[in-house]
């Protein structure tokens, strides 16, 4: 009966509270749908491959838990699980596509340094409103240096951080990115 209360996800994180994994996946999701917007790709120059999709990926779970940091303890955990919740996904992600467990480990903690790299050079750029160090940010990250920040580019990252900055306390606790 465990296993049905907690789902596939909380049983290989070991979490027992139904309630925190299910806002954490729903949070999760929206950040998902939010990351797969096509004008990622078709507007802005992202490569419409599993590097860009994890840098897009990247780019919106940065934006949500920079924003879950301002709703204080609870937010902060949701943080967390997030963060816990991405890459468990990516750990079953490389599972899926043959990765054996030694290699699994080894990638997944990689492109955890990679995110945490990202966090901090979003925050910090979006924090002092500087257009300049978000633009650098994201020609080395989202972009991979293939390509220049447009102004519409820069203009789309500050107009998602708006709309998630927006959000209602109670509404992003519940794993919502959508009023």
């Amino acid at each position: 009966m465990k296993s049905q209360e907690t789902g596939w996800l909380g049983n290989m994180l070991g979490w027992g509270q139904r309630r925190q994994m299910q806002t954490c996946e729903v949070l999760y999701a929206s950040a998902v749908e939010m990351a797969r917007d096509p004008a990622f790709f078709a507007d802005h120059g992202v490569a419409d491959n599993v590097d860009g999709r994890f840098d897009a990926l990247a780019l919106v779970v940065s934006l949500v838990m920079r924003r879950l940091n301002s709703c204080g303890d609870a937010g902060a955990a949701l943080s967390q699980e997030l963060f816990d919740t991405m890459f468990a996904d990516m750990d079953l992600s490389l599972r899926e596509m043959g990765a054996g467990d030694i290699g699994v480990a080894k990638r997944v903690r990689v492109m955890a340094e990679a995110f945490m790299g990202r966090l901090d050079a979003y925050t910090a750029a979006l924090d002092d409103a500087d257009s300049k160090a978000l633009a650098a940010a994201l020609e080395r990250n989202l972009l991979r240096g293939e390509e220049t920040a447009s102004e519409g580019l820069i203009d789309f990252v500050f107009g998602l951080e708006r709309r998630i900055a927006a959000l209602e306390d109670d509404l992003l606790l519940s794993g919502r990115l959508t009023r």
